[in-house]
């Protein structure tokens, strides 16, 4: 710690909460929040927000002569909730989806996420001196930040040369992205391409997205993920829709006969892969959790920290979980308020209360574990949705099998429920990470405990706005003539299709099944190429891969062949923190684009209120886009390398 404490010390303006650090970061939450729940519903993959929000941080706060790293470090801890509470994704979209809910009431979806990201914040903060403190585990994600900031805050020039870099890569790859998607809303230029075809009784085709948020997204989730994404495409694409749709003799034109037997079949393969592999990931866990629990409760607390290593006291801790008790338990007795089960018991709604309790208080210990294991990005949080929606649903099933409630409301509830204890997972989860973050730059526990606290709140304030605008102007799950672009929102499609399958019988488990098989069989394969000492196939890639439609899965896996390529050529490790900031500059600046789309669409009540050319223009466009987006893409690629790094 003595590294950390010159760094720390040698800048006396370093006042750690400030009221700046925290208006920057909550304006950056705001952002990155509204980034990540589109990408999110998009692709079903976020972002982590932690390093772009120290970069910037790093940059506003310099420029306002009030640069440090306890500053910056706050910021980040802040803007971390905008990459994880964007998880409720996951769950919340699913009551649209049944019906349940035509939108997002403001107050119900605020208060859901606020409330179970803050029991997240309280039950994994008496974990810190036992898994982040005492402990060896790697946190990557906590690590990388900590060294982000060391060099971009220590006194030297190529500190300030790769702060500026990075900064200008961040806006670089925001404006390019945008402005692609511009000229798309535009219609001057094309946003995909694809081409169907029968090869026999067999349909099947290529499509691919102009996005260059999802070459970003390809960049960052590295060369085996990519893979591993292209394995699934194949099997998707190249095997299971031609075969399908031969059997069922599909009717219609190659795409027709192509995209409903994906839509209807291959798709719920694809659910029961990804399900697999993440219960897979969740268990093999399991171990090493509950060992470094154990390790935790005999330990125990023998000395006092020092004042720099103290977190929120336990009276505190105690005191705002049982005040976090009060919300949820009116949250879910409001929710009941309508439907079949409005005249229900209270021993329904404090029964679903303590469920949260007590399934919080274990995902929370489980998925800081694991962020420690393999980061805030990497942790199956879709495993640990499965296992909570399936859980309650169940009980809900057991309750109810004989009273004739309908089911519709008992899904609703399920997934109602769920979406408090992923809230509390996903923040547990990046809790330990700031926290390790924090230890290794010399933070303040409580401090950054609080600044969490205080993103949470910011997050669960932005949510709720962007999910109804894009509900109401996209709409969620299948394609329809009422929402012809609509989001495919992958994880909360299949845990609402698991939901509905538990509580409705309505699910097809052969096809889960045989994606079950398969996720297996990627399990398998993926150690067999670890035991050769590569990087592995993540079966979880895999069954994304299947899930999610070729328009979307394939630029990511050109994105991440190409980030795999352009490693190689560039050696420079300061070259590739540019590059991963650029990134997420491309992520950023799409995904901002298509919330800001919402407002015009809205207004006018046209789904493409920008555009300046008719359908007629759709074939000079496709060329006009390709050429663009080719160009746009080696653009960002020269603009990292044009990037000056002052030698170290």
């Amino acid at each position: 710690m003595s590294t950390n404490a010159s760094v720390t010390n040698n800048n006396s303006s370093d006042r750690e909460l400030s009221a700046l650090a925290v208006l920057i970061g909550v304006a950056l939450t705001v952002v990155f929040t509204a980034a990540n729940v589109f990408l999110g519903l998009r692709i079903g993959i976020n972002f982590a927000t932690s390093i772009p929000a120290a970069v910037l941080s790093m940059v506003m706060l310099r420029a306002l002569g009030q640069s440090g790293i306890l500053q910056n470090n706050i910021v980040q801890t802040i803007a971390s909730a905008a990459g994880t509470l964007a998880s409720v994704i996951y769950v919340l979209p699913g009551l649209v989806i049944v019906g349940w809910w035509a939108g997002f009431p403001f107050w119900t979806s605020f208060l859901v996420c606020a409330s179970g990201g803050l029991l997240g914040v309280m039950l994994s903060i008496p974990l810190r001196r036992a898994l982040v403190v005492r402990s060896n585990l790697a946190y990557p994600e906590g690590r990388a930040a900590a060294e982000v900031l060391k060099v971009g805050c220590a006194e030297n020039s190529s500190a300030g040369g790769e702060a500026k870099a990075g900064f200008i890569a961040i806006m670089a790859g925001g404006a390019l992205s945008a402005g692609y998607s511009l000229l798309g809303a535009m219609r001057v230029v094309a946003s995909d391409v694809s081409y169907w075809f029968r090869l026999g009784s067999s349909a099947t085709g290529v499509s691919f997205s102009f996005s260059l948020a999802l070459l970003g997204v390809g960049h960052l989730i590295g060369t085996s993920a990519g893979l591993a994404a292209l394995l699934g495409l194949l099997v998707a694409y190249g095997v299971l829709t031609p075969l399908l749709s031969a059997l069922h003799a599909a009717p219609g034109t190659a795409m027709e006969a192509a995209i409903w037997t994906w839509s209807h079949e291959v798709r719920f393969i694809g659910a029961g892969a990804i399900g697999a592999a993440a219960l897979w990931t969740f268990f093999g866990l399991l171990r090493p959790v509950i060992a470094g629990l154990r390790e935790s409760l005999a330990r125990g607390e023998n000395s006092a920290p020092l004042p720099q290593e103290r977190d929120l006291s336990p009276r505190v801790i105690a005191a705002v979980t049982a005040a976090l008790v009060v919300p949820i338990t009116f949250g879910i007795h409001s929710f009941l308020n309508d439907g079949a089960l409005a005249g229900a018991s209270w021993q329904l709604v404090l029964s679903c209360t303590f469920y949260v309790l007590v399934a919080s208080a274990f995902v929370a210990s489980v998925c800081g574990y694991m962020a420690g294991l393999v980061g805030s990005s990497s942790s199956p949080i879709s495993g640990v949705g499965i296992l909570v929606i399936v859980g309650i649903a169940a009980i809900l099933a057991l309750a109810f099998s004989s009273r004739g409630t309908t089911n519709e409301q008992l899904i609703a509830l399920a997934l109602f429920t769920t979406t408090f204890v992923i809230a509390a997972a996903t923040i547990a989860n990046d809790n330990l990470q700031d926290l390790k973050t924090g230890h290794l730059v010399g933070a303040t526990p409580w401090k950054q405990q609080l600044a969490l606290m205080i993103g949470v709140v910011a997050g669960a304030l932005t949510i709720p706005v962007v999910l109804d605008l894009l509900a109401r102007t996209y709409g969620f799950g299948d394609v329809s003539p009422a929402h012809p672009h609509a989001l495919p929102a992958p994880q909360a499609t299949l845990i609402t299709a698991l939901a509905k399958g538990t509580l409705a019988g309505d699910l097809d488990w052969s096809l889960i099944a045989v994606g079950v098989a398969i996720g297996a069989a990627a399990i398998a394969l993926d150690a067999a190429v670890r035991k050769t000492g590569r990087a592995g196939l993540p079966p979880l890639a895999v069954g994304i891969g299947i899930y999610l439609p070729m328009t979307l899965t394939l630029p990511i896996i050109v994105g991440a062949l190409l980030s795999h390529v352009w490693r190689q050529r560039t050696p420079d490790q300061a070259k590739h923190r540019v590059g991963v900031l650029m990134a997420s500059g491309l992520i950023v600046g799409e995904s901002l684009f298509g919330v800001l789309l919402t407002i015009p669409i809205a207004i006018t009540g046209n789904a493409t209120p920008l555009a300046l050319v008719s359908d007629s223009f759709a074939e000079p466009g496709l060329v006009i886009g390709a050429v663009v987006f080719v160009a746009m893409a080696v653009y960002s690629y020269q603009l990292v390398e044009r990037q000056r790094q002052p030698a170290t």
